[in-house]
């Protein structure tokens, strides 16, 4: 088995003293590799190290209540992906330039890899209406691996989503609409504002791409790689390294 460990998790929740926490955070990462972003509404992280070393850190951060439900969705390395260890406060874990939308006051409805890989297999839901995948990805992203058939609205930056779903949505109605991306946390503040903006069937893939992987056995209706922001570039459906 390969020796390093590799987590990805984020979680939207309200952190007024994100500042605050950094310090703590820097001294509990000592030994590990990556990046973890805090903002006011929650944290992002992907982290790289000693299985142990690791686990140990996720424990420590689930004893503050507000990420005890924290989600990570892991795979294995030979070589360290990452070159440095950072932790940065940003105005928002993951870019939108869309502040209504709340990801701590409450989630879309998602559905896991399971559910997703039968609709797809069935062509429609379980009520019958036709599925579409959206991929909320960059572009340069989707094109090392994407679901068959799946939306793509070549983004340049996730920040572009807002004006790209004003432009496109007409496309989407009467459908049955899955929103999904590498980790989860780009799909979810999607899904949130394409129900704000009245689309009525919108859920988001639970834990996005690499959840995808790690719990179907062969990414059934999956094609390519998923690329990843580390030195792995891309992984195969079994989580190792394309590149």
């Amino acid at each position: 088995m390969p020796k390093l460990l590799n987590i990805a998790a984020y979680r939207f929740v309200d952190l007024p003293d994100a500042a605050a926490l950094r310090p703590a955070i820097i001294e509990r990462t000592r030994g590990l590799k990556g990046t973890v972003l805090l903002a006011e509404e929650g944290i992002n992280l992907v982290l790289a190290g000693e299985s142990q070393a690791l686990r140990s850190f996720v424990d420590w951060l689930r004893g503050d209540a507000r990420f005890a439900p924290i989600e990570t969705k892991e795979s294995r390395s030979d070589a360290m992906p990452f070159r440095y260890m950072r932790v940065k406060l940003k105005r928002e874990i993951i870019r939108m330039n869309h502040p209504a939308i709340q990801p701590g006051a409450g989630r879309a409805p998602a559905i896991d890899a399971a559910t997703l890989a039968r609709w797809l297999s069935q062509g429609c839901d379980d009520g019958g209406r036709p599925v579409v995948t959206l991929d909320t990805r960059n572009a340069f992203e989707v094109d090392h691996g994407a679901f068959e058939q799946a939306v793509d609205w070549r983004l340049e930056r996730f920040s572009d989503f807002p004006r790209a779903l004003a432009q496109h949505r007409a496309a989407l109605a009467g459908k049955t609409v899955v929103t999904y991306c590498t980790g989860g946390i780009r799909c979810e503040k999607a899904a949130l504002l394409m129900r704000a903006e009245g689309i009525e069937h919108v859920h988001q893939l639970d834990g996005g791409v690499l959840k995808y992987f790690e719990t179907t056995e062969t990414a059934p209706h999956w094609r390519g790689g998923c690329f990843v922001f580390d030195d792995r570039i891309s992984l195969a459906p079994d989580l190792a390294p394309l590149a």
